[in-house]
């Protein structure tokens, strides 16, 4: 059996192969890992979002692994987030997050975050190359998210190269190494903090815990404290360099959102669609047997929700392939779905949002400084972003901006 995800030109487009799976089967099995076991992999979207809201497909990871005789070192911190856990555990750690991440706390931020972009954007050159991943991408989303958690800005650096390093695929080592850095950092900090108390969220994590030891105990402090730190920023920053080669690439879209900026809001979630940042759910599997689109899975096997597949599904969404901003897209699964549905949707859409807005009115000649065939893409099924995006931008009333145009190159 071979996984067609494994084929270079997957990272580059994977929704060909995704639109072939489904066409045979929205649901099959597929290899996982390198000692020849089986997954099974969802490409459809009603069986996607079946899936997602099934309470037999557990995120306990730590029952799955329990006898499997691993030999990772991936820090207990990172190994068990609330990410991979079930009720009643799962319930109880993320009604202590909620509160940070409602509309009206995102609110809260917004002059934080304008004031952060506009900042960034300052250093951008006019008419030169530059990287939109690392001049916009990156830091946007990190510094956020660090000053929402209370992360010094003298850390920060070391906390996006953890980070990264978490996501390398196919270096265990890398990704084990880098999970007890960050918990370490974590667990410094928490101590840092209790000497000194400020009124960032993670402050107020550790009051919780303090305050009730039923509440919350040291080892899921740390933990919820790094899982906010990473999430908050990594698929973000996908999302935003999603969202910009799209528009480059469907230049109709981006005069719209240039020319009337209050469209923007309603543009997201179709440009989550079309290109999402999490392209695989994380992990799951099954507690019993499972029906899942005529496929029979067995129990204590991985499951593998392609969102991104599944955003492509033209059962779902008619010519799913095309960029369409006045589609109905309120049934996308960007942002997962049922009681694991991403917690700082608010948040990332708020800075989604904010960097369009500004890029489109500094910039408003922009396009991209290499054909999109050459661009370098993450190598983790988990995510999915362009680990670089070069851009060619010119101001306002520039006489090079005619020239350059805003169409992809």
């Amino acid at each position: 059996m071979t996984d067609p995800t494994q084929d270079p030109r997957f990272l580059q487009d994977p929704y060909p192969t995704y639109a072939v799976m489904r066409s045979k089967c929205p649901v099959q099995a597929v290899p996982t890992g390198s000692g020849g076991h089986t997954g099974y992999l969802v490409t459809g979207h009603a069986e996607a979002r079946e899936a997602l809201g099934d309470a037999r497909l557990s995120k306990d990871t730590a029952a799955f692994f329990s006898d499997k005789g691993s030999r990772r070192r991936l820090h207990p911190a990172v190994a068990h987030t609330m990410l991979a856990s079930d009720p009643p555990r799962h319930t109880r750690l993320r009604k202590l997050v909620t509160k940070a991440f409602t509309t009206g706390a995102v609110a809260e931020l917004r002059p934080f975050i304008t004031r952060v972009t506009d900042e960034l954007l300052d250093r951008w050159p006019i008419g030169e190359r530059f990287d939109f991943v690392a001049g916009l991408a990156i830091p946007l989303p990190v510094i956020v998210i660090c000053e929402l958690l209370g992360v010094p800005e003298d850390d920060r650096t070391d906390v996006r190269r953890w980070s990264g390093e978490l996501f390398a695929a196919g270096r265990p080592d890398i990704i084990d190494t880098a999970s007890h850095a960050m918990a370490d950092y974590m667990t410094g900090l928490v101590a840092a903090k209790r000497l000194r108390p400020g009124g960032s969220l993670l402050d107020r994590l550790i009051a919780a815990r303090d305050g009730d030891d039923d509440c919350l105990n040291e080892d899921e402090l740390v933990s919820l404290a790094v899982l906010l730190l990473v999430a908050g920023h990594e698929t973000t920053t996908h999302f935003l360099s999603n969202a910009v080669l799209a528009l480059l690439r469907h230049p109709d879209g981006l005069n719209r959102l240039r020319e009337d900026p209050d469209e923007i809001p309603a543009a997201l979630d179709e440009l989550l669609r079309f290109d999402s940042p999490v392209s695989t759910a994380t992990f799951r599997f099954t507690t019993e047997a499972v029906t899942l689109g005529g496929t029979d899975i067995p129990a204590g096997v991985p499951v593998l929700i392609g969102l991104g597949a599944a955003n492509r599904d033209p059962e779902q969404f008619p010519s799913p392939d095309r960029l369409d901003l006045d589609r109905d897209t309120t049934a996308h699964l960007g942002f997962g779905h049922g009681i694991h549905r991403c917690v700082g949707a608010p948040l990332a859409k708020a800075e989604a949002e904010i960097a369009l807005r500004a890029v489109l009115a500094r910039f408003p000649a922009i396009r991209l400084a290499v054909p999109p065939g050459q661009l370098a893409w993450r190598r983790t099924r988990l995510v999915r972003g362009p680990e670089s995006l070069p851009l060619f931008a010119q101001a306002p009333g520039s006489n090079d901006a005619g020239r350059h145009g805003i169409e992809a190159a």
